[in-house]
C-alpha cells in the first residue's frame, strides 16, 4: 500500500495551491461579505480546468481522476468555501451525471461548456417537503408531443442563480413515489423558469443557494436523462459521488482553520512565552490534526475507489461524515486557540466555521450518512 501522491497529483496540488494564494485567498473575505464570487474568477478557474477536472477531454474537461478532483476542491476551500463548493456541485452533481447516464449526443452538446465553466451548473432535486426523501418529490412532468412539461418548485439549489445548465427531478405521478421520478437536463434560462430568491445564509455566503418555481416549463424530449423512470436511480448515484466532493471541501475548511490557528499559537505570546507552549494548546492541535488526517485518509480512499471502478458507498458516505464533522471540531478550537480575537472577521477563522457548518447537511445530513454506513454493515 502507498500513501504517496503521485508526482502528477503533487504537481496538480502545488499548481492549484499557488492559484489560490494568487487569486482567491486575497478575496476570500470580500466573497463572503459580497455574497458572491467574482465572475472574473470563475472565469479563471474555468481556464485552469477546475470545473471539468476528471471529465474526458474529448467533452472539454482535463482529463484527470476522481483524486484530482478531490484535491482540487480540497485546496481551493482552505481559502474560501463558497469557491470550493461552486467546483464540487458544478462538477459532481450536474457534469457528473451527465456524463454517466447521458447519451452521446447530450454529452457533446452540454458537456463542453460546463467543463470550460462557461456555463455553471447545478442539480434540482431538493424541495420544500422532500429533501432526504428524494421519492417525495411533487414538481411532476407530462409528456406533450416531442416536449416534457415540467411544473413545481426547487428550493437550495447549489449555483442555481448563475442560471446556468441544470439536472432536474419531476415525477410522472406521485403516487408511484420513486418509481416514478424521471431527470431531465434543462436551461435554467428557459421560458417558465423563475428564481425565487436567494438564501441568506450563516456560510459559504459566496455560493448561491437558490429556490426556484417551474411553471409549465417546456423541455425537448431529447433532453430526458437516461430513461422514464430512472431518476430515483441517477440521483442517488449522483448523490453517492457528490459526498467525496463535499468532504474535500470540508477537509479543506478543517485545514485551512488548522494552519491559520497553528500559525497564531506560535505568534501570540502570553505569560510570557508562545501559547503554543501550554499543553493545553498541544492537545487542541494534536486532536485537530489527527481528525483532518483521518479524513484525508478516507476520503483520498473513497476517491481511488471509485477512480477504479469499485464500490464506493460505504466509503463516501464515511468520509463525507467525517470530514465534514472534523471541519466543524476543527474550525471550532481553531476560534478557541484564537480567543477573543476568533471572533473577529479578520483573522478568518470565525468564517471557516460558519462555512463548516453546512458541510453537516448538505448532500445528506449525518444522520443519512449513518443510516447508509448501518445499513451495508446490516446487510
Amino acid at each position: 500500500m502507498n500513501f504517496e501522491l503521485s508526482q502528477d497529483h503533487r504537481v496538480l496540488q502545488d499548481a492549484v495551491r499557488d492559484f489560490v494564494e494568487k487569486e482567491i485567498k486575497p478575496i476570500a473575505a470580500q466573497i463572503d461579505e459580497e455574497h458572491q464570487i467574482p465572475d472574473t474568477l470563475v472565469r479563471k478557474m474555468g481556464e485552469m480546468g477546475f470545473m471539468g477536472s476528471y471529465l474526458p477531454e474529448q467533452y472539454g474537461g482535463a482529463g484527470l481522476d476522481m483524486l484530482s478532483y478531490a484535491i482540487v476542491v480540497e485546496e481551493v476551500s482552505k481559502a474560501c468555501g463558497s469557491s470550493g463548493v461552486l467546483i464540487s456541485a458544478h462538477t459532481s452533481l450536474c457534469c457528473g451525471p451527465i456524463y454517466t447516464f447521458g447519451t452521446e449526443e447530450q454529452k457533446k452538446k452540454w458537456l463542453p461548456a460546463l467543463n470550460s465553466g462557461d456555463i455553471i451548473g447545478c442539480f434540482l432535486l431538493t424541495e420544500p417537503d422532500a429533501g432526504s426523501d428524494a421519492g417525495a418529490i411533487a414538481t411532476t412532468y407530462r409528456r406533450e408531443g416531442d416536449e416534457f412539461v415540467l411544473n413545481g418548485s426547487k428550493i437550495f439549489i447549489t449555483n442555481g442563480g448563475y442560471r446556468g445548465t441544470g439536472v432536474v427531478f419531476a415525477t410522472s405521478d406521485k403516487s408511484l413515489k420513486h418509481k416514478g421520478v424521471s431527470a431531465f437536463i434543462i436551461d435554467l434560462r428557459s421560458h417558465g423558469v423563475e428564481i425565487l430568491k436567494n438564501e441568506k445564509k450563516l456560510g459559504i455566503r459566496g455560493s448561491y443557494t437558490t429556490a426556484f418555481a417551474l411553471d409549465n416549463v417546456r423541455i425537448p424530449a431529447e433532453n430526458l436523462l437516461g430513461q422514464e423512470g430512472q431518476g430515483f436511480k441517477i440521483a442517488m448515484d449522483t448523490l453517492n459521488g457528490g459526498r467525496i466532493g463535499i468532504a474535500s471541501q470540508a477537509l479543506g475548511i478543517a485545514e485551512g482553520a488548522f494552519e491559520r490557528a497553528l500559525a497564531y499559537s506560535k505568534e501570540r505570546k502570553q505569560f510570557g512565552a508562545p501559547i503554543c507552549d501550554l499543553q493545553a494548546i498541544q492537545f487542541k492541535l494534536a486532536d485537530m490534526w489527527a481528525k483532518i488526517e483521518i479524513s484525508k485518509l478516507m476520503t483520498y480512499k473513497a476517491a481511488w475507489l471509485k477512480d477504479n471502478k469499485k464500490n464506493y458507498t460505504m466509503e463516501s458516505a464515511m468520509c463525507k461524515m467525517l470530514a465534514s464533522e472534523a471541519a466543524t471540531f476543527v474550525s471550532h478550537q481553531a476560534i478557541q486557540i484564537h480567543g477573543g480575537y476568533g471572533f473577529i472577521c479578520d483573522y478568518e477563522v470565525e468564517r471557516m466555521y460558519r462555512d463548516a457548518k453546512i458541510t453537516e447537511i448538505y448532500e445528506g445530513t449525518n444522520e443519512v450518512q449513518r443510516v447508509v454506513i448501518s445499513k451495508l454493515l446490516l446487510s
